[in-house]
């Protein structure tokens, strides 16, 4: 997660309860111990408020928190750690994109290939077994001129998530005319990501009155392949807490290059743009919102 400074110099975490539940369900999966949320809330709330002169004022710079669990035993085996270690690493981050949008160039890759999760596995939790395997198979795809691989499984190529980032696909509608904006499901094989589920809420709150359809379900390549030669594939992004949206301008898929609506000239589709607006106007507490929690209080 990330600390913040508004434009008052508060310091501030954004929705750092979420982040904390998740790195507790990480570690009870692999069989570390489980740590009282609010007591370690309050030492990284203590923490930031230390090293705050970090912290720059400057709209999109913040400090990047990563908590860690590792176990220390003693001996070496296959077994239950008998000891761990939790601490912090902090690190002084810039806007992730230094001169605005990147469009990002994805290569999805069949679970027949490489495989980042499966059903009854450990995808939907926050562990360097995740991650380790993914490695190899990404760097020969960034050798091949794409960024990051996006992660397909079964036989009907389901999307299920990019290298570091949960996915959305905007779409034209079929019969009604409507957008829809779509989201793989929380079936176990993603991570549940903080920042999907900040789009979730914002486009309930605010598209959806506006007439679109908001789903989380699955959606398969070809589905998106289709869309595209319909003209119906309106844009694609991908989210995280590193970079909160980044938009896709294609995805390389048995062979071929599909276009994900952006023109040439086109850095991000109207939607990215609005989604990293909307969250980071909350984060910097622009706009006052319950996510967004002086450390203050925490202390």
């Amino acid at each position: 997660m990330k600390a913040y400074k508004d434009a008052r110099g508060t310091v501030r975490l954004f929705r750092p309860e979420i982040n904390l539940d998740r790195l507790n369900l990480s570690a009870a999966r692999i069989a570390l111990p489980t740590f009282d949320r609010d007591q370690l809330l309050k030492l990284i709330a203590r923490f930031v408020k230390l090293e705050e002169r970090f912290i720059s004022s400057d709209p999109g710079y913040s400090l990047y928190l990563r908590p860690v669990i590792i176990a220390t035993n003693r001996q070496l085996g296959v077994c239950a750690p008998t000891a761990a270690l939790l601490y912090v690493i902090a690190c002084p981050v810039g806007a992730y994109y230094s001169a605005g949008f990147q469009a990002l160039s994805l290569e999805a890759t069949s679970s027949v290939v490489a495989t980042r999760a499966w059903p009854g596995g450990a995808g939907n939790h926050k562990i360097g077994g995740n991650y380790a395997p993914c490695i190899a198979p990404e760097k020969a795809a960034k050798e091949r001129g794409f960024h990051q691989l996006l992660w397909l499984f079964g036989d009907d190529d389901r999307i299920t998530e990019a290298g570091t980032m949960n996915v959305f696909v905007v779409l034209q509608g079929h019969q009604e005319g409507g957008l829809e904006l779509i989201t793989p499901p929380l079936d176990g094989m993603i991570l549940p990501g903080v920042t999907r589920d900040c789009v979730l809420s914002l486009a309930r709150e605010k598209l959806v009155p506006a007439g679109w359809r908001v789903t989380e379900r699955e959606i398969c390549m070809l589905e998106v392949a289709e869309a595209a030669e319909a003209g119906r594939l309106v844009e694609v992004f991908g989210t995280g807490t590193a970079a909160v949206v980044s938009p896709i301008r294609d995805i390389g898929w048995q062979g071929r290059l599909i276009s994900c609506g952006l023109l040439p000239q086109q850095d991000a589709g109207t939607v990215t743009t609005l989604m990293k607006q909307w969250i980071e106007a909350r984060q910097y507490a622009v706009m006052e919102h319950f996510w967004s929690v002086p450390v203050d209080r925490l202390i």
